[in-house]
């Protein structure tokens, strides 16, 4: 009978509802809810990332620190809170494209909301939702990302290991839409695109850093012994994200920059 009463009120029907509308609102405008909803506390940065609005981003993180993490559920907010959207996950492989696109899943799952928009199609490497958005991820392959356009977010893992041809022809997908890029990674060497990005990029980029040691879930004693054991030029990318010089270069890539002179006219043209 209680159950009963509750169920035909309308009074605490309709209360029910703006509840519903309220908590919608307010997850639109602030992904960490959602974040919250789908069983994960995000870390400050976490949260800040969340929250912005850059239309470029550039996270150079530590393994481990949540940077997977964290752009799921942004690629997430953006499918599920603009209809007819294009995420694009982009890596330089199909294996790692579907682990980024695995996490995606997972907090699409463990919401378990009637009103938000659902998964009309799924695969492992595509996801379509009832409100006409679409979350796609792909491999770093030219041939095969050519023909989209109009992308809302597109998102490159491993961002420091995908060729710079691929990053040039991709970049247009977002010209016309306006939409956002962001790229993640640990670096890997002073080499490519996202060490010109991070270097050189100027101000238009947002710029995220976060090392091994501001990450409370990185244990202290397992860094000193990975120090030892995977020596300093891997330690050093992989864990405090430094630009470190490759182990094969002739040249540093200081003495190269000091050796270019913009006053110099190519000898044999442009």
């Amino acid at each position: 009978m209680k159950q009963n009463y509750f169920s035909q009120n309308p009074v605490l029907i309709q209360a029910a509802k703006r509840a519903i509308e309220r908590r919608l609102e307010l997850e639109a405008k602030d992904p960490v809810l959602l974040a919250g909803r789908a069983g994960i506390t995000p870390d400050p940065w976490q949260a800040d990332l969340l929250r912005s609005d850059a239309r470029q981003t550039m996270l150079m993180c530590s393994r481990q620190a949540g940077k997977s993490t964290v752009t799921s559920l942004l690629a997430l907010h953006e499918a599920l809170y603009t209809p007819d959207s294009l995420v694009l996950l982009l890596s330089p492989s199909l294996r790692q494209s579907q682990e980024l696109f695995k996490k995606v899943k997972d907090s699409h799952s463990s919401l378990k909301d009637s009103v938000l928009p659902t998964a009309s199609e799924t695969s492992s490497l595509r996801m379509e939702f009832s409100n006409g958005s679409r979350i796609i991820a792909l491999p770093g392959n030219e041939a095969t990302i050519r023909g989209f356009s109009g992308v809302d977010l597109l998102i490159m893992d491993e961002a420091s290991r995908i060729p710079d041809q691929l990053y040039q022809a991709v970049r247009p997908m977002i010209a016309v839409s306006g939409g956002r890029i962001v790229l993640l990674s640990t670096p890997f060497g002073k080499r490519g695109f996202f060490h010109a990005e991070w270097t050189e990029g100027g101000d238009n980029w947002k710029r995220v850093k976060i090392t091994a040691d501001q990450c409370p879930r990185i244990d202290k004693d397992w860094l000193e012994n990975e120090r030892r054991m995977i020596g300093d030029w891997w330690y050093l990318q992989e864990y405090f994200c430094e630009f470190v010089e490759t182990e094969d270069s002739v040249f540093s890539f200081a003495d190269i920059q000091a050796a270019l002179d913009s006053e110099i006219k190519p000898l044999f043209g442009e």
